[in-house]
């Protein structure tokens, strides 16, 4: 099995509310669906979100990587020869990590079509049902709270608060769900690097102190602010995770050194694909410390490549926020892995499991 062809698609989903963090405001997700056809005629599946704020990465520029500088690269080459693609793909430029996941996602679909299994067999195998959180907006106190509400009726046991935007009010949106979620499901709290490191201490020190407890807190300060990271992490009780902080395994075993957080959250259009992910987990194990994985906005595609890692390496990564399915208005693959609200499902399909995406449209 030989690539042929990179193909370039748009699939767009609107979003049933609009998400809202300390860093943006988004009402549907708008991402490039990468199609790596080969000469037995399977195709392989992957995805990448334009997510400036965060990677840098923008519709453009992901098209343009993956057409000017990845494809080039891996015309002709044998899927079963998959430690050689990924090496090729990341070698293939700087940054662009979302291009080259999206490209990875791909060729590791087709890995699992090559031996006809799931891709998270492959990977060492693990329970097929996961369960994830799901993320609540920043918004005004009322509708966080009823929004909190409505998660857990639907079934979720974990939520996670958006906020960052004005640190007097966040403590109060945190207090007011968390008076009115109660011992109905956790709460993780992602501020989006949205407060300073003093900043971040007052605010975890007065919830701790009023009695709130919170599962962790993500990114509390700013992503290249590690001492600021290390000093909120030394001087309250509530676990701190990096997420924007860490993109790679070499950021990883810096913030490890400098014990600057408690979690790591691994994305994979940060770490630029599946093996820079496996690569993070496996590190985080050997120091025993805790992983989430979590997705942009992302529909089922790339998630549910997210979701075989998760799966496989469920040894290191303890958390779960794969939400971007159950936050699109309607799921656009057939086949793949199985959302269901908070449980998620992996099928025994080959690779990613994907038959057909509706409503894309093919880019020339």
């Amino acid at each position: 099995m030989k690539i042929t062809d990179i193909r370039f698609g748009m699939l767009r989903v609107p979003l049933k509310t609009p998400f809202k963090t300390a860093l943006r405001t988004v009402e549907a997700v708008e991402d490039i669906i990468v199609m790596v056809n080969t000469d037995s005629g399977e195709v392989g599946y992957g995805e990448a979100p334009a997510t400036a704020v965060i990677t840098g990465d923008t519709h453009g520029s992901i098209i343009d990587a993956i057409r000017d500088y990845i494809t080039p690269r891996l015309i002709g080459a044998d899927i079963a020869d998959l430690n050689r693609i990924t090496h090729l793909i990341q070698g293939s430029m700087e940054k662009n990590s979302s291009a080259k996941a999206a490209v990875e996602i791909a060729v590791y679909d087709l890995w699992g079509q090559l031996y006809n299994a799931p891709l998270y067999r492959l990977l060492g195998g693990g329970d097929p049902v996961i369960t994830t959180d799901i993320t609540i907006s920043v918004d005004y106190i009322d509708k966080m709270v009823a929004d909190s509400l409505a998660a857990v009726e639907r079934g979720f046991e974990s939520l996670k608060i958006k906020v960052g935007k004005d640190i007097g009010v966040d403590i109060e949106r945190v207090k007011a769900i968390h008076a009115a979620v109660e011992d109905r499901a956790l709460l993780r709290l992602d501020v989006n690097q949205g407060w300073t490191a003093k900043q971040a201490v007052y605010a975890l020190q007065t919830l701790e102190n009023a009695g709130v407890r919170l599962e962790l807190v993500e990114q509390p300060v700013k992503a290249n602010d590690l001492d600021g990271m290390k000093y909120v992490t030394e001087r309250v009780h509530t676990p701190i995770m990096a997420d924007e902080s860490v993109f790679g395994p070499t950021e990883v075993i810096e913030l490890i050194r400098m014990r600057a957080a408690d979690i790591i959250n691994i994305k994979l259009m940060k770490t630029g694909g599946i093996s820079n992910a496996i690569r993070i987990a496996d590190i985080a194990e050997m120091y025993q410390v805790e992983c989430m994985i979590g997705c942009m906005l992302e529909t089922s595609i790339s998630v549910a490549a997210a979701v075989h890692v998760a799966v496989a390496k469920s040894s290191a990564i303890t958390k779960i926020d794969l939400d971007g399915p159950s936050l699109c208005a309607f799921n656009p693959v057939e086949g793949g892995v199985i959302f269901n609200e908070s449980e998620i499902t992996v099928t025994d399909a080959p690779g990613l499991g994907i038959r057909e995406i509706r409503g894309l449209e093919l880019i020339a």
